[in-house]
């Protein structure tokens, strides 16, 4: 039998690395309840009218979906004030990333710039598609340096991936920079596109004041893609969408497989942008929530970062565990969150903001092991 061997990109390749799931937890750790905070999903669930819609249209799912998803391309195009032709929609907007680098940059040739750390996804497709990666660290208080993203780009650069608010510290520059980083990078690189993901976008305070897509000022080398995972509550339909410039939706039409978005997904995502109260409960138990649990992390004496997202990112004080015992701590509890080692932040980790119940949980969580590792500490110092 012939030895198989892959390319050389995919044998060096590190994939991407979710967060735990609540079935490997509650094997591991006997537990028969557990509370996850560690992947930003909705703390409210799936929206009723979704729920409904899946069992309504459970039946059909022996069909294919309609070619091209146009029911739901015209809805988002309404509620975003765009034309239709401009919106894609796919297997999550993790399929539309990889669409994007696969259409625009060739292979050996071409380079994609972005943040370090950011979403790992940008860097895993190019290395997949075998396109170079150029990343800028972020600046020490994790806002971007955009003077300096641009020093990365050059006349081989087709895409400068951007995540507002960022992840995982819940970062949000102000539209205005956003825009000037739009206005110079078309200058510079005229053949270059500004891909600004705003999945996490309508969880900041005034979504209107930092959104481009909400603006409706998109330029004509930005796209934005977005995602019903997040205040949609449909993360595991696997659903995203981009908005993008000129007839670039058409040439992604063309090369996205066909009837990635399936016909129980498409329902679901229709109810759920009917499904308004669903949404602003969302909305509010996540504003809310990250105060409460600002509040409480800070009370506790850990360094809470400012998040515009449904997630915090902190760091645990002196006195208290390092990151990797507070997350196995919690674990032990039957409590996830996200230790950030795997963003080249081993002493940072980030909780998903989850309903009220589960904040006050894990809040007290944390404070009993906190108070567990300073008595030890105490009892080690006697005489």
């Amino acid at each position: 039998m012939p030895k198989l061997t892959v390319r050389q990109e995919i044998a060096n390749l590190s994939a991407y690395v979710p967060g735990l799931s609540i079935a490997e937890i509650q094997q591991t750790y006997h537990l028969s309840q557990v509370i996850k905070m560690a992947s930003n999903e909705n703390p409210l669930g799936m929206p009723p009218l979704a729920q409904e819609a899946v069992a309504r249209h459970a039946a059909e799912a022996f069909r294919y979906p309609q070619g091209g998803n146009p029911r739901l391309t015209r809805a988002l195009a309404v509620r975003h004030k765009v034309d239709a032709r401009r919106v894609i929609v796919g297997n999550g907007s993790d399929e539309l990333i990889d669409l994007l680098i696969r259409v625009l940059a060739d292979t050996g040739r071409h380079n994609i710039v972005c943040f370090d750390p950011c979403f790992s996804i940008y860097p895993i497709q190019a290395r997949i598609c075998g396109v170079e990666t150029r990343r800028l660290p972020l600046k020490e208080n994790f806002s971007f340096d955009f003077d300096a993203l641009l020093q990365c780009v050059d006349a081989h650069t087709r895409l400068v991936f951007l995540t507002t608010p960022d992840n995982p510290s819940g970062y949000c520059p102000p539209r205005s920079a956003v825009q000037e980083l739009a206005s110079s990078l078309a200058a510079q690189a005229p053949h270059c596109l500004l891909v600004v993901d705003e999945a996490y976008m309508d969880f900041a305070d005034d979504e209107a004041a930092a959104s481009l897509l909400a603006s409706g000022l998109l330029s004509d080398n930005t796209a934005v893609t977005r995602t019903f995972s997040k205040s949609f509550g449909l993360a595991g339909l696997r659903l995203g969408y981009a908005i993008l410039p000129g007839n670039l939706a058409e040439y992604l039409w063309r090369a996205r497989l066909p009837f990635s978005v399936n016909i129980l997904a498409e329902e679901a995502a229709l109810a759920a942008l009917e499904d308004t109260a669903f949404y602003e409960a969302t909305q509010q138990t996540v504003r809310v929530g990250r105060k409460d649990l600002a509040a409480g992390l800070t009370a506790l004496g850990c360094t809470v970062w400012p998040s515009a997202a449904n997630f915090l990112m902190f760091r645990m004080p002196e006195c208290g565990p390092d990151a990797q015992s507070c997350f196995e701590g919690l674990l032990e509890k039957g409590i996830i969150i996200r230790p950030l080692k795997s963003y080249g932040l081993p002493e940072h980790l980030r909780v998903s903001v989850g309903n009220a119940e589960e904040n006050r949980l894990f809040l007290a969580a944390l404070a009993d092991i906190m108070a567990r590792t300073q008595d030890a500490t105490a009892r080690r110092k006697k005489p």
